[in-house]
């Protein structure tokens, strides 16, 4: 059965807002609020369009938006299916795994390093130390749903805390830190885009050249030492940031 059928979708042809703009709003809606789960699929578009009283293109160009947010994916053999939700993830001092689950998103770890390195200029810089000392790198690969989110590679000051490899696949690496009495404080932090290399695209299962979204944070403890360096990378059609902006007085 197409699960559209038990939605309350309509269109207002008095609003200057688009017809296919108003359709893909409303499926999007729906996925959010798990209305539409994801593996489900989409019924025929011509029967939307008969129900709703719109005509195929509307339809075809109302879902077509959805599947180039990664909201739906067309299966060639199956039809247009419902994937999992964007993650929008708040500009806190927060983990990736902590905002997961939050969502209600299953993360999973997949640990691909973790390891002693000399410190590069940049990480040194960050981290307060000797260019060429070593640091703890870590390289994650971290899921949702079984599926590839972001890559992270953090890097952290020797000792810090114990960087067991089970227990870096089991949660989030600031939940390791608070629980090894480190009390987070602050970060400095810069988000940017770029798009995906060949290597980049197999890891988090897109297209070379597909668009990334990257992350650099360094964070600070209560007494300002610097106790992580994160480089990181995500899938930008399954994930974003949102921000707060308030008015200077």
């Amino acid at each position: 059965m197409d699960p559209t059928v038990s939605l309350r979708l309509g269109v207002d042809r008095t609003s200057p807002v688009p017809l296919y703009f108003q359709l893909s709003q409303q499926l999007e809606t729906a996925i959010e609020r798990g209305e539409l789960t994801p593996g489900s699929l989409l019924g025929n578009e011509i029967e939307l369009a008969g129900r709703l009283g719109l005509s195929r293109p509307t339809v075809r160009q109302a879902i077509q938006s959805l599947v180039d947010k990664g909201l739906l994916v067309r299966r060639r053999g199956v039809g247009t299916q419902v994937v999992h939700s964007q993650v929008k993830r708040p500009m806190e001092l927060t983990s990736l795994y902590d905002d997961l689950e939050a969502a209600g998103q299953r993360p999973a770890t997949r640990l691909l390093a973790n390891t002693l390195v000399p410190a590069s200029a940049e990480v040194a810089a960050a981290l307060g130390v000797a260019e060429g000392s070593e640091v703890h790198r870590i390289e994650r690969l971290r899921l949702a749903h079984g599926e590839p989110v972001a890559h992270l590679r953090n890097h952290l000051p020797v000792g810090l805390f114990d960087l067991d490899g089970d227990r870096l696949e089991s949660t989030g690496l600031y939940r390791l830190m608070r629980a090894a009495g480190i009390t987070l404080h602050s970060a400095r932090q810069s988000v940017g885009a770029r798009t995906a290399t060949a290597a980049e695209g197999d890891r988090l299962d897109e297209r070379e050249g597909a668009p990334l979204l990257t992350m650099r944070r360094t964070t600070f403890d209560d007494t300002g030492r610097a106790v992580e360096y994160g480089d990181h990378t995500y899938r930008a059609s399954r994930y974003s940031f949102e921000f707060q902006l308030l008015v200077r007085s």
